[in-house]
C-alpha cells in the first residue's frame, strides 16, 4: 500500500468513536502504532498497576486490528519521523493529550514533521470540552467547579455525533513478532497484580460491558448509592476512560439515554457531574501545568508537614488501626482500585491526621491505581489537602470512624480486613473500643494480628488545625 496514514494510538485504545482513526481510514490505508514513551515522561513514567492494564489493553487493541498494531518503546520524537520515512507516510493522525509533558512532546513532533512536509492532524478524542474553549467570559480558566460545569453543560448541545468504528480499514502489514507486546516487559516482576483480572477486563469490549452493567444496574440509585463502598452503584469506568477504551462522549450520551429510559434523570445528571469533574481536572492541569509540583494555594508552601516514614508505611500497608482506612488501602493493593468515598477518607487521614505531604499520597496512588491519571490524581490530592482549586476546606477532616458507620462499610471492611471479620457491627469501625471479651470472641488481638490506632483522631485533628492556623498567620 502506497502512502499510508500513520495513526498514533496513545490514550485512545479503541476503534469506536475514535476520530483520529476514522479520519485516517477515510483518507486511505492505515499504519497503526503504539509507542511506550518512558523517555519524555520524567517523574510521570507509568506506574506498575497502569502497566498491567496497558499490557492487556494493547493485546485487545492488537486483536481488533487483526494483529497489525505496531508496538515500540523509546522516544516518539525519533521513532515517528523514522516510521514516516521508512513507510512513505502521507499524514500523521492522533487524538490530543493534555498532560504538560505530552503537550510539549507533541508540539515538537508536529513542528518537526510539518517542517519536513508531512501533514499532521489532531482530534478531540479524550475530553468533552477542550480546555481552551470552556472558559470564563473574560477568557480566563475556571477555578471553581460549579460555574465550569454550568458552562460545559451549555456546550453539550454542540457535541459532535459519535464516530463509528472505521469498518474494515486498510491496514499496513506488521512485520513484528507475535510476542511484540509481551516483549515490552510491562508486567511487574512481582505478581502482586494476580487478582486484578477478577475485577476488570481491560480493552474496548471490557469497557462497553462495564458501561452497560452500570447503566442496567447502578445508575438508578447512583446519587445515594455511590457513597456506599459495599454497594454496586459506581461505574468503575475510570481505568477504561484513562486508557481511552471508551470515550467520555459515548458515556455521556448513553448515560443520558439510559437515565431517561428509567425516569432517573436526576441520577443521570449526578453521574454526568462526576464526568465533568474529570474535565475540570484536565482544564486545571492544562492551564496550571505546575500543579503536579506546586500547591495551587501558595500559602501551603509554608505548611509544616511532618515526614514520618513509619506513618507513611502504616498507611500504605493498611495497618493504621482504623478499619475503613485499612480496608481502602488493601482494596487498592489487591484490586488496583479504590472506591471514591474511601479515597477521600484515606487521603484526608494521610494529610490531616498523619500530617504527611499530599505528594506522598499522590505518588503511591500513581504506582498502585489502574486508573492513575495525572490530572485527576494531582487535582484530587490537592482538593483533599485543601490547597487545590475549589478544594475542601482544610478544617474539613474526614473522620474514618464516623464515615465508616455512616456509609455502612461493615461488609467492605470484612472483605478487605478479614482479621476483623468476626467483630460485630458495633465495634468493627473502631476495634480498640471493644471490650476484651468481645475481642477474644472475635479472635482479634490488638497489637498482634491487628494494630492499635497509630494516632488519636481528636488530638491529630487539633494538631492539623493548629498547623493550618500557622500558615494563615
Amino acid at each position: 500500500m502506497s502512502e499510508p496514514n500513520l495513526v498514533w494510538f496513545r490514550q485512545d485504545l479503541r476503534l469506536e468513536d475514535n476520530p483520529a482513526l476514522k479520519a485516517a481510514a477515510n483518507a486511505g490505508s492505515v499504519l497503526p502504532i503504539y509507542i511506550l514513551d518512558d523517555e519524555n515522561s520524567g517523574p510521570w513514567k507509568m506506574g506498575a498497576a497502569s502497566r498491567w492494564w496497558l499490557h492487556h489493553s494493547l493485546h485487545a487493541l492488537n486483536k481488533s486490528l487483526k494483529g497489525k498494531l505496531w508496538v515500540m518503546t523509546g522516544d516518539p520524537k525519533q521513532l515517528i519521523p523514522r516510521l514516516v520515512s521508512e513507510h512513505g507516510v502521507k499524514a500523521v493522525y492522533w487524538n490530543r493529550c493534555y498532560e504538560p509533558w505530552r503537550r510539549q512532546r507533541d508540539t515538537e513532533i508536529k513542528q518537526a514533521l510539518e517542517a519536513d512536509g508531512t501533514q499532521v492532524f489532531s482530534s478531540k478524542g479524550s475530553l468533552l470540552w477542550e480546555p481552551w474553549e470552556n472558559l470564563k467570559s473574560d477568557g480566563t480558566p475556571y477555578r471553581v467547579f460549579t460555574p465550569f460545569y454550568r458552562s460545559g453543560i451549555s456546550r453539550t448541545m454542540d457535541l459532535s455525533p459519535l464516530v463509528g468504528a472505521p469498518g474494515e480499514p486498510k491496514l499496513l502489514g506488521c512485520a513484528q513478532s507475535d510476542k511484540k507486546i509481551d516483549e515490552l516487559g510491562l508486567l511487574p516482576s512481582i505478581p502482586w497484580y494476580s487478582a486484578f483480572g477478577e475485577h476488570f477486563t481491560p480493552g474496548e469490549a471490557g469497557a462497553q460491558t462495564k458501561l452497560q452493567s452500570f447503566l442496567n444496574q447502578g445508575i438508578t440509585n447512583y446519587k445515594a448509592g455511590r457513597d456506599f463502598p459495599a454497594m454496586e452503584n459506581v461505574s468503575r469506568l475510570s481505568p477504561h476512560l484513562h486508557f481511552g477504551e471508551i470515550s467520555p462522549h459515548r458515556i455521556w450520551q448513553e448515560s443520558e439515554v439510559s437515565a431517561a429510559r428509567h425516569s432517573k434523570e436526576e441520577e443521570g445528571e449526578h453521574f454526568q457531574r462526576e464526568l465533568a469533574w474529570r474535565e475540570f481536572s484536565y482544564s486545571l492541569i492544562y492551564h496550571f501545568p505546575e500543579l503536579t509540583d506546586r500547591n495551587m494555594n501558595q500559602r501551603f508552601d509554608h505548611f509544616p508537614w511532618e515526614h514520618k516514614e513509619e506513618f507513611l508505611k502504616s498507611w500504605q500497608n493498611g495497618l493504621t488501626g482504623y478499619p475503613l482506612v485499612d480496608a481502602g488501602m488493601r482494596e487498592l493493593w489487591q484490586t488496583g482500585y479504590m472506591h471514591n468515598r474511601v479515597r477521600m477518607v484515606v487521603g484526608s487521614f494521610l494529610v490531616k491526621n498523619l500530617l504527611q505531604h499530599w505528594q506522598e499520597g499522590m505518588r503511591w496512588f500513581w504506582d498502585c491505581l489502574l486508573d492513575a491519571d495525572l490530572a485527576n490524581n494531582t487535582c484530587s490530592w490537592q482538593w483533599v489537602a485543601g490547597c487545590g482549586a475549589d478544594a475542601a476546606p482544610y478544617f474539613r477532616v474526614f473522620n474514618p470512624v464516623t464515615q465508616s458507620a455512616k456509609f455502612s462499610t461493615e461488609p467492605y471492611i470484612r472483605r478487605y480486613v478479614p482479621e476483623l471479620a468476626k467483630l460485630s457491627d458495633k465495634y468493627i469501625h473502631q476495634p480498640n473500643l471493644a471490650p476484651q471479651a468481645v475481642l477474644d470472641a472475635a479472635e482479634v488481638r490488638l497489637g498482634e494480628n491487628y494494630p492499635y490506632p497509630i494516632v488519636d483522631l481528636k488530638e491529630s485533628r487539633e494538631q492539623a488545625l493548629a498547623a493550618y492556623k500557622s500558615i494563615q498567620q
